[in-house]
């Protein structure tokens, strides 16, 4: 088994658990490290929101506390969330980033942080043999008002070959 190592920010954890696929992370990374500030950013969703209450039972164990956030990072001024994966991953570079804020993305690549989205995440499972077809899940996170380039979904879906 490959030995990943990933730090999740909030709306990867939302979207796939609005599709029920949350089961995605366990499989496919057994290190998975959720910040405090992820956590108390789902804990204002609604209180039968899936990624809510998975991060109450089964991630309990994954959700650390980060000591200080680098100022280098501060200087983004991205939300509390985002701030978090990417001081995780700054401060433990073994550790990808999993996150789609654009702005976020950007200060991560700036950094050299590795960084992983949804749809790469979907891609991973696919690859791994975890989903047979990626497109029913891909439509579905279009259906739930999740964004995507054209272009990169039409490269999503060549890399899954399920043009």
């Amino acid at each position: 088994m490959v030995h990943r190592k990933w730090v999740v920010n909030s709306s990867p954890l939302i979207i796939l658990g609005r599709l029920s696929s949350l089961c995605l992370f366990e499989k496919l990374c057994p290190n998975l490290v959720i910040p405090e500030g992820v956590a108390h950013e789902l804990d204002q969703g609604p209180v039968n929101d899936p990624a809510r209450v998975w991060i109450h039972r089964e991630a309990a164990p994954s959700v650390r506390t980060l000591d200080k956030t680098p100022p280098l990072i501060q200087a983004w001024d991205l939300g509390k969330g985002e701030t978090e994966v990417i001081a995780w991953s700054y401060v433990h570079p073994e550790f990808e980033a999993i996150l789609d804020d654009r702005a976020a993305r950007n200060c991560a690549a700036s950094l050299g942080i590795r960084v992983r989205g949804t749809l790469g995440v979907i891609l991973l499972a696919k690859k791994e043999g975890i989903l047979s077809q990626v497109k029913p899940l891909i439509i579905s996170l279009l259906e739930q008002g999740f964004r995507i380039d054209p272009e990169l979904l039409s490269t999503a879906y060549r890399l899954a070959d399920e043009e």
